[in-house]
Formats: structure tokens, sequence, C-alpha cells
């Protein structure tokens, strides 16, 4: 009796770990982001996940059509009222290229080449919205 009962408490502390090492294998850029702004956001964030219609995957493989290259950062975000995957993308030219696709769809949205000073004040928006 005793060892069905330490093999059920293993089995029952164990499942939540292995759900976890095989969710980070495959961590996403968007829960990142979430974990760092705190809990209110990685409840939004969840909220937008469910709402996408397409995973992260198929989104980046839509912007690596129209911007080939090296994916610095992914996230899922609501930009004017769209559900939209964005991506930075170096490209073989050395420059950043935004690519942001809805999320519904998979349709690309915005497309912009990013220099950097621009990519640096985005970063500074960014830090201040965290605040």
């Amino acid at each position: 009796m005793r060892n069905k009962t330490i093999a059920g408490f293993l089995v029952a502390a164990l499942l939540p770990m292995a759900a976890f090492a095989a969710g980070g294998a495959t961590a996403k850029p968007e829960t990142a982001k979430a974990e760092m702004a705190g809990h209110a956001s990685a409840n939004s964030n969840a909220a937008m996940r469910k709402e996408a219609k397409i995973s992260m995957k198929q989104a980046q493989a839509i912007a690596a059509k129209v911007a080939p290259g090296k994916v610095k950062s992914g996230e899922l975000e609501r930009e004017n009222g769209k559900l939209i995957y964005s991506f930075d993308i170096r490209t073989a030219k050395h420059t950043i290229t935004e690519v942001n696709v809805n999320a519904i769809d998979g349709t690309v949205v915005d497309t912009q080449v990013e220099n950097a000073a621009k990519e640096t004040d985005e970063k500074k928006q960014e830090a201040a919205e965290k605040k």
C-alpha cells in the first residue's frame, strides 16, 4: 500500500514538471513577453492566443516568405484593433524588417524596414508601456 502511495505521489509531482518541460522546448516569444510583464498581461495574452486562428509557427512561415532571414523576435499583440503576430527579421541585407501577420486569417497586414534609430525608439516606447 505504501509503495502505491509513493508511486502516486511521484506521478502527481512529476506530471506538471513534464508538461512544463515539454512546453519549454517549444516556448514561444509571445509567452516570454507576457511572463516578464506580469500576471495581468499573461491573462490577456492567453486570451489573445485563444482568439488567434493561426499559430505563431504558421504566421512565422508566412512572414518568412515576405522577408527571408533570421527571426530576431516575435510576439502576439493587438495593434490598431487587429490581433497580429509581429516579427522582427534580420534579412540578408543586414536590416531589420518588421512583418505583421493577421492572427485571424494569416494575411500580411504591414511590412516595414527598420533602421537602428527607429528600432531604438520602439524599444524605448515598449519599456515605457511596461511601467
